[in-house]
């Protein structure tokens, strides 16, 4: 007997703090709570050259009862910026986030997301997917052949014509005096 209300007491002792630390968040117990409602969470932008930036509008509605503010929309890189509305989206009422992908230094396949905090909690993960192709690589230079040595005795052709060399200017002669001749 003396087990078994040990071990009653033992459970209820491990039980009581874990019920004591349960989270609780207020705005699921809120029916009239915002709903951030999009017409899509994903965007492909297809296949764009490394450098060129690709902006797309998310389209949101507020479908709860309640003013949605949206707290902040954080890019999962400096490549991606999202611009979202400041001021509260009425019950019902629409916005858009604007989102900026700037492929400068990035290649291959895409997936950059932004992250949005809306009514203090609730978050909504975006995405802009897509492949970005990097420029083709310059051509190498061709090296120019070395002229091939010629044998001992012999001359070699002549493969190119030499530039015709302008005539130089007459040089200006200075003017004959006459010679005096000494009297005698």
């Amino acid at each position: 007997m003396k087990k078994l209300i040990l071990l009653a007491v033992l459970a209820f002792g491990v039980s009581a703090p874990a019920l004591a630390q349960a989270p609780s968040t207020p705005t699921m117990d809120r029916p009239t709570a915002p709903v951030m409602t999009f017409d899509q969470l994903e965007y492909n932008f297809g296949t764009i050259k490394q450098g060129e930036s690709v902006t797309h509008e998310f389209r949101f509605r507020n479908t709860g009862k309640e003013p949605l503010i949206i707290n902040n929309a954080q890019g999962s890189c400096g490549c991606t910026v999202p611009e979202y509305p400041k001021e509260p989206i009425k019950p019902n009422g629409t916005g858009i986030i604007k989102v900026t992908f700037n492929s400068a230094g990035k290649s291959s396949i895409q997936d950059k997301t932004v992250t949005i905090t809306y009514d203090t909690d609730k978050i909504i993960v975006l995405h802009m997917k897509g492949t970005v192709e990097a420029p083709a690589p310059a051509p190498a230079a061709t090296p120019v052949p070395a002229p091939a040595a010629t044998p001992k005795g012999t001359t070699a052709p002549a493969t190119t014509k030499a530039a015709p060399v302008p005539a130089a200017a007459p040089k200006a002669t200075p003017p004959v005096m006459p010679k005096a001749t000494p009297k005698f």
